[in-house]
């Protein structure tokens, strides 16, 4: 199960629980933070609604919980069935309540990333309570042209007004704590949000924008999170200095300052930002007393810890990785956190590191003496740069020890602006306890090295990622880690794309397994959903200007070359790499006569959220290995078809 948002609201600690046995859905569930021993429970109603967005297809931020004067509790939430922002009574006494209207094109205005806007002092006095929210709006209106993105505000009684529009792109609306102003982030085509944002600012009067008050306080590089400290400073994370960093933004003139100096001679230097590839994220955020607590990324992993007086002090607390902080008045922190060797859970952390699980206990499908912890290291790569990896070696109590080395699998991550995960991953493990070694590759592109390491790939797409995948998997063969005859490359999405460049531009691998991987670059360029449709732009070049170029580095133009078995898995529903993707590459590998399969998931969108068919995922690149490869895959699993042509 996936837990995500963690989200505070009247001394209950709120988050998203999207369950795969249950088709995915996203259910909000909360307990109370000063009750010992508190048990969660899912917010009446939400559960059967399925409390997600598909704003920007990736979606986030698809509710807010919060507390009314009189004592009331609330979520309002996005429902993925129509789209709708509802009102639901965490008490569970009322039925939800439709707040936005129904539009006339099914499922046509969809809402993210909300923020309630702080009423003035006085007015939520005698019953007048009116609640004001801010939200991300992404309208599907206008048949195939591209669709309307704007900022709303919406009131109760459904009633809905234009905060902003004309950009291509927003997100992140934080009102100040006196409900004054409002912070929001725009950019356009073709930049993404890593690339070149605009910081605004908007007064507001009433919770409604003063007219010609909006202004850009801060325009570019990449920005991110603006956030208000208790006190009123506006804050934002930039990377004007080369890494991601949270800067004191001067509401007046737009100048910034960092809050925290410079890494000290030696130190490693450290990223306080991720990408934005979904909404509602925050690495940061203030306690009643005023300590700013942080996440950043240092050497792939995640830390956490506070900022006082302009020096961050670590937090001992023995995870690796953060998800979304939520910090409580009393200084505590409300998040998802994992580790190497512990499954990621709603954990409430102290700051002297103590913590407690908030969520429920999972039962372990490991034991501690099978996890694999995995080595960092950085190898060299072409053209004198250097990359860097986890790797997993093969690790399982129940079985002696593996004579001669074991089979590899590359990960090459999505995104490709992504990162590996510095935490438990089930899918990783599921390989090194079958004898199967994994190296997770934070290729050159991948975010948590700097902004210079992130804009590798600008342009290099294709390139630079496949160099460094393949690098990794020689350097591991190289120090006799792994069989240099096994060498296996899989990737989902842009990782896909990556595991394709390498299988049909060298022969360094036996097999590959590609997720709804990129075939066709100028099919992605003519199809694919608004938030991706210049990202080509940067990573290859403009298209249909550099269409030559597109076909260059496209895999299908080059599947002549495709002598690698592969299996392909793909799900009907994605509209981020359309499934006539996967079916020309499974074509090209039919007309080539390469041993392949093709596993093809009805209703999957663009990554697999359904238990079932994320367990027959794993046992079908399992036992596609298991043939290809020359070995019998342990326990009892379904023998996948393994095509050499066309059937």
């Amino acid at each position: 199960m996936r837990r995500t948002e963690s989200r505070i609201a009247g001394g209950w600690a709120y988050w998203v629980e999207e369950r795969p046995l249950e088709r995915g859905r996203g259910a909000v569930v909360r307990v109370r933070l000063d009750e010992s021993g508190a048990q969660p429970a899912d917010v009446p109603h939400t559960a059967e609604a399925d409390i997600r967005t598909s704003v920007h297809e990736y979606g986030g931020g698809a509710w807010l919980p919060f507390t009314a004067p009189h004592g009331g509790h609330f979520v309002l939430g996005s429902c993925m069935s129509d789209h709708r922002i509802r009102l639901f009574d965490v008490t569970g006494r009322s039925e939800p309540q439709a707040v936005t209207p129904e539009p006339d094109t099914p499922r046509g205005l969809r809402y993210a990333d909300p923020a309630l806007v702080p009423e003035p002092q006085g007015n939520a006095e005698g019953g007048s309570f009116d609640p004001v929210s801010v939200w991300v709006r992404e309208a599907h209106t206008d048949g195939g042209h591209e669709p309307r993105n704007e900022l709303v505000a919406v009131r109760l009684d459904g009633m809905v007004s234009v905060v902003a529009t004309g950009a291509d792109f927003y997100s992140s609306p934080r009102p100040a704590p006196d409900g004054s102003a409002l912070a929001y982030l725009s950019w356009d085509h073709p930049n993404m949000p890593w690339d070149h944002v605009r910081l605004h600012l908007v007064d507001l009067r009433d919770g409604s924008p003063v007219p010609g008050s909006d202004r850009v306080l801060v325009d570019g590089p990449a920005l991110a999170q603006p956030a208000w400290s208790p006190n009123g400073d506006l804050h934002v994370v930039t990377d004007v200095d080369g890494w991601w960093s949270i800067h004191r933004v001067d509401t007046h003139t737009g100048a910034t300052e960092p809050v925290l100096g410079d890494a000290a001679p030696g130190e490693s230097r450290r990223e306080f930002g991720v990408p934005a590839w979904v909404f509602a994220q925050a690495t940061y955020g203030w306690d009643g007393g005023g300590t700013l607590w942080c996440t950043w990324t240092s050497g792939g992993v995640r830390h956490l810890g506070v900022i006082r007086g302009g020096h961050l002090e670590e937090i001992p607390s023995g995870f690796t990785e953060f998800g979304r902080l939520a910090v409580t008045p009393g200084g505590t922190v409300v998040t998802v956190a994992a580790s190497w060797t512990r499954r990621a859970a709603i954990v409430e952390i102290s700051p002297d590191g103590g913590h407690r699980q908030l969520s429920d206990a999972e039962q372990s499908a490991l034991e501690p003496g099978d996890v694999s912890v995995p080595r960092a290291f950085t190898f060299d790569s072409d053209d004198g740069r250097q990359a860097h990896a986890f790797f997993f070696r093969p690790k399982n109590s129940a079985v002696a020890d593996q004579t001669g080395e074991p089979p590899l699998i590359v990960l090459s991550h999505g995104g490709p602006t992504g990162s590996a995960r510095s935490s438990l991953d089930l899918g990783i493990q599921y390989w090194t306890t079958r004898g199967i070694a994994v190296v997770d590759v934070n290729y050159g592109g991948s975010t948590g090295y700097g902004t210079d390491y992130r804009n590798l790939l600008a342009g290099q797409w294709g390139i630079v990622d496949t160099q460094d995948c393949i690098a990794a998997a020689l350097h591991l063969a190289g120090e006799g880690n792994v069989d240099l005859q096994r060498l296996v490359i899989k990737g989902g999405s842009a990782g896909g794309y990556t595991t394709l460049c390498a299988l049909t531009g060298s022969d360094v691998f036996a097999a590959g397994i590609s997720r709804y991987g990129v075939a066709d670059l100028e099919a992605l360029a003519r199809d694919t959903h608004k938030f991706e449709a210049r990202y080509l732009d940067g990573l290859i070049g403009p298209y249909p200007l550099e269409a030559e170029l597109y076909r260059e580095r496209s895999p299908i133009w080059r599947t002549g070359q495709l002598r690698t078995p592969m299996i392909v898995l793909q799900g009907t529903e994605d509209r981020v790499v359309p499934q006539s993707q996967s079916e020309q590459v499974v074509a090209a590998l039919a007309d080539a006569g390469v041993p392949h399969a093709y596993v093809v998931f009805e209703g999957e969108g663009h990554g697999f959220r359904r238990g079932p068919n994320i367990v027959a995922a794993l046992e079908a690149e399992l036992s596609f290995l298991g043939q290809v490869l020359g070995f019998e895959p342990a326990g009892d699993i379904p023998r996948v078809e393994v095509l050499k042509g066309h059937r």
